[in-house]
């Protein structure tokens, strides 16, 4: 039997890149298709601690009867809401895959590397021909984060303050491909200095670093993004934010350097959930 599990919905394209991801590093998961054989109880309430998460977070609310069960009700116990997973499995996000490293709802379906003894030899390519990316967190006084965001006329003079995490971006070979940070203020995060590399450009990797750098974000408990930008709006919209006022902002938001002096007035607000 293999040492890795994927809980894997073959429906979710999600699901199959994980899977496929796995593959390609040279192992045979086991492979659970959770909607024909749910985890009883005890396993779905194992997974959920293990993966350190809470019960709420792990369940699925798009193609679901989340909304119809009134799941979005504050009242409801973890244990009520695990009963709903049970009755209904599709209310389990998906793919959880268990491995010696650990356990992980592989959201983006990158995650699934942290959980694999080896790297896959080269690179990787999602169904839709995006690379695998790996994230790296590191220093706000980075010099290549630095110079990638001077280049982009994106500004850099705050990159140092306390309260920021930024990450670099690179493909399982290790090319370099792109930047990205935010600063969260509690539920709400602002997402910043993000730039995809001359090299890396028109390959779909921008979508990826946004995917990656949402899930840090909620992973530290954000659950609003918003980001300023002045050129790159019809991108972020594709990747789910959307317009709104500044008036909406919170306070908290608002007074960020990005958004207090260091973007110019001019620039669109946007603003999407964060969820897996």
């Amino acid at each position: 039997m293999s040492d890795i599990t994927i809980y894997h919905n073959p429906d979710c394209g999600t699901s199959r890149n994980t899977l496929a991801l796995i593959r390609a590093s040279g192992i045979a998961p086991t492979v659970i298709e959770y909607l024909k054989t749910p985890p009883d109880r005890e396993t779905l309430k194992a997974l959920i601690a293990r993966m350190g998460m809470h019960v709420r977070d792990v369940l699925r609310v798009k193609g679901t009867p989340y909304k119809e069960l009134g799941l979005d009700a504050v009242h409801w116990s973890d244990d009520e809401l695990i009963d709903q997973m049970l009755a209904h499995p599709i209310l389990i996000n998906r793919p959880i895959v268990v491995s010696p490293l650990g356990v992980r709802l592989c959201r983006p379906s990158d995650m699934v590397i942290e959980l694999l003894p080896q790297r896959p030899a080269g690179e990787i390519r999602k169904e839709d021909g995006t690379p695998l990316l790996v994230d790296t967190p590191i220093a706000g006084s980075d010099t290549g984060l630095i110079t990638a965001l001077q280049e982009a006329g994106l500004p850099s003079d705050d990159l140092t303050e306390p309260g920021r995490s930024f990450f670099a971006y690179s493909t399982v070979t290790g090319e370099r491909v792109g930047y990205g940070g935010f600063e969260r203020m509690g539920r709400d995060v602002l997402v910043r200095s993000l730039v995809v590399l001359p090299n890396a450009r028109q390959r779909g990797i921008g979508g990826g670093i946004v995917a990656l750098l949402l899930r840090r974000a909620f992973d530290e408990g954000g659950r609003d993004a918003w980001l300023l930008t002045t050129t790159a709006a019809p991108f972020f919209e594709r990747a789910g934010f959307k317009p709104v006022e500044r008036t909406s902002a919170p306070a908290s938001v608002l007074a960020t350097r990005q958004a207090a002096s260091l973007c110019p007035a001019s620039a669109a607000l946007l603003r999407r959930p964060i969820y897996l």
